[in-house]
């Protein structure tokens, strides 16, 4: 019976995960799919930040991860064998068994991806969950006006690459957004589109962002909340919206968050302040490609990966996101073969 690599998760972490959270196993794959399934070889996965929410054992939006049970999330890969005539061998497919080489799924739990538009990555990228997060937070949840005031937290991550450019399309007349260190502010002026960057790690936060918005924002994606969330609130101007999409600075809390002490500010704004889940919102997915596929043409979208090799080195990679090691998206790359 052939085999595959898998990463499972073996203790739930304490703050920040640490290597020995995760153990590379050996799975046993079926000699064929069953009728209505197909077999998959990965070739890519994904690693996010919300992953880190899934190895608490905590009720939330998305069910945890078992433990010593292989962990999930995006991948992309070849149909090697098939059970389900509408998916054939050769396909190439998006679907949410990452974390190992090969997958067992069910026909309607992926869907076939068109790599004649777009490399086969790119669609656990800009035109995967991570683009569509930009753009309906930026259509739907914190809808950007021509003319807007832009801020973005995490602006060279996967999602904050893309939004800054998103916001540009949208008509916004500043986009301004915070990395951390020079090389990542570089990139978000030279490479990302943006008119203003913040290098958070150089502090004052607020007096930076008052700097680059002298008069105060129309709209601010949140990716990291803290202390840039109180930055954000405190230059909203009159009917400002916010999407708060992720919270990275305290995902490895121990004890819960502070949380911005300047809240009334976005009361006398009358401002919005709204959450949002990717997952509400993959109706938008055909329209989010379709534009995004016009907007790399016209040479409007620029993004970056950045890659790692090998199934035994995705850990590594997942713990890199979470201390912002990644330049757009952070991908690992599979190439084994069944043993």
């Amino acid at each position: 019976m052939p085999q595959s690599r898998e990463i499972r998760l073996a203790a739930r972490p304490t703050g920040e995960p640490v290597l020995s959270d995760f153990r590379l196993a050996v799975a046993e794959l079926p000699d064929a799919p069953g009728a209505g399934q197909i077999l998959v070889r990965n070739t890519w996965m994904s690693v996010d930040p919300y992953m880190r929410g899934r190895m608490d054992d905590v009720p939330s939006y998305i069910p945890p991860f078992e433990l010593g049970a292989p962990l999930e999330g995006g991948a992309i890969g070849e149909v090697v064998a098939s059970g389900a005539p509408e998916v054939p061998v050769g396909a190439t497919v998006s679907h949410f068994a990452g974390w190992r080489e090969y997958a067992v799924l069910d026909a309607a739990a992926v869907t076939v991806v068109d790599t004649g538009i777009a490399p086969a990555s790119a669609y656990l990228g800009p035109l995967g969950t991570t683009g569509l997060t930009a753009y309906a937070a930026l259509t739907r949840t914190a809808p950007v006006e021509k003319g807007d005031v832009v801020f973005v937290s995490a602006a060279a991550g996967a999602v904050g690459s893309v939004a800054g450019q998103v916001a540009r399309a949208l008509g916004a007349s500043r986009v301004i957004g915070s990395a951390g260190g020079p090389e990542k502010t570089k990139k978000l002026l030279d490479t990302f589109g943006y008119d203003a960057a913040i290098d958070y790690r150089q502090g004052g936060l607020a007096e930076q962002l008052a700097e680059a918005a002298p008069d105060g924002i129309d709209v601010y994606l949140d990716n990291v909340g803290g202390d840039h969330l109180q930055a954000a609130i405190g230059a909203l101007r009159p009917q400002a919206r916010v999407a708060m999409v992720g919270a990275i600075s305290t995902y490895n809390a121990t004890t819960p968050a502070p949380g911005p002490d300047n809240l009334f500010h976005a009361a006398k704004q009358e401002a919005t302040l709204r959450g949002m889940l990717v997952t509400s919102h993959l109706d938008l997915f055909p329209e989010w490609i379709g534009e995004a596929v016009r907007l790399r043409g016209e040479g409007l979208l620029r993004t970056e990966e950045t890659v790692v090799d090998g199934i035994e080195q995705a850990p590594e990679a997942f713990l890199g996101v979470l201390r912002g090691a990644n330049t757009g998206k952070m991908l690992v790359r599979l190439d084994g073969e069944a043993k």
